[in-house]
């Protein structure tokens, strides 16, 4: 089973529960991930969580890449094998204290996203690497993502960056232009609705930013095209990004 989206730890040390809140997304699975020249991330990735591959991956990826979905996904996948998995941004980590990390060695699969983001914090740095050894003699999967590879994290605490360069290093190849059009149309298929490649292209030539940002523009799109009661051609979005950009200057 997964994590639910409110969950509780019991600390040794701590008298009561210490609440972890944390996003759950039930629509980032790997069926919602537009794998284009990651697959083989994937695949890796569906092994680890299975048993059958690397005990620890690390992912590196710049930001709006999809580390994060790719994490999500490998807690659905888990809970799909009737796996404990468990999911933190460690982005957050100045909402909790380090000992939130005691106790999860336990779980089957543990995704901890973001590990850049604690690096020269030395009281998270030492809770995560006794995390790290603990989780690996239990022999539990755990798949960690950053922005950074391993060697270029200046960590503090002594043997850390030697776990986070163990096992399986992968990087997250970014998608060209053609592939940031079928993503489009990938997304927009699991969304509900059908948008053509010309409008496809369209939107990545005049609206160039991270796959995420897109996401919602998508909805937007989305929701705009129905209270239209028209379909997602260029000529609508040409009206569509005009009459926003008009929206927009009239409130300066």
């Amino acid at each position: 089973m997964c994590v639910p989206l409110v969950s509780a730890i019991q600390h040794p040390l701590m008298p009561e529960q210490f609440p972890l809140h944390f996003e759950f997304l039930a629509n980032q699975t790997f069926n919602d991930f537009f794998a284009g020249e990651n697959q083989p991330i994937i695949d890796s990735l569906q092994q680890c969580v299975l048993g059958n591959g690397e005990q620890k991956i690390f992912i590196r990826g710049k930001s709006g890449q999809g580390k994060s979905h790719l994490l999500q996904a490998c807690c659905h996948y888990a809970q799909q094998q009737e796996k404990l998995s468990f999911y933190f941004d460690l982005s957050r980590h100045s909402r909790h204290q380090p000992a939130i990390l005691s106790g999860i060695d336990d779980y089957n699969v543990v995704c901890l996203d973001n590990v850049d983001t604690i690096v020269g914090d030395v009281k998270w740095e030492q809770a995560l690497y006794t995390l790290m050894k603990s989780h690996y003699e239990k022999g539990h999967q755990l798949i960690i993502s950053s922005r950074y590879l391993p060697n270029y994290l200046n960590v503090k605490t002594s043997g850390l960056k030697e776990h986070l360069n163990w096992g399986l290093i992968l990087q997250l190849k970014t998608l060209v232009d053609t592939n940031n059009i079928d993503a489009l149309i990938f997304k927009a298929d699991a969304m509900g609705f059908e948008i053509s490649p010309q409008a496809g292209r369209f939107l990545v030539i005049h609206y160039p930013a991270e796959l995420h940002d897109l996401w919602h523009l998508l909805a937007e799109i989305d929701r705009a095209s129905l209270a239209a009661k028209r379909k997602l051609t260029v000529p609508f979005l040409k009206q569509l990004f005009n009459t926003t950009s008009h929206t927009k200057n009239s409130s300066h």
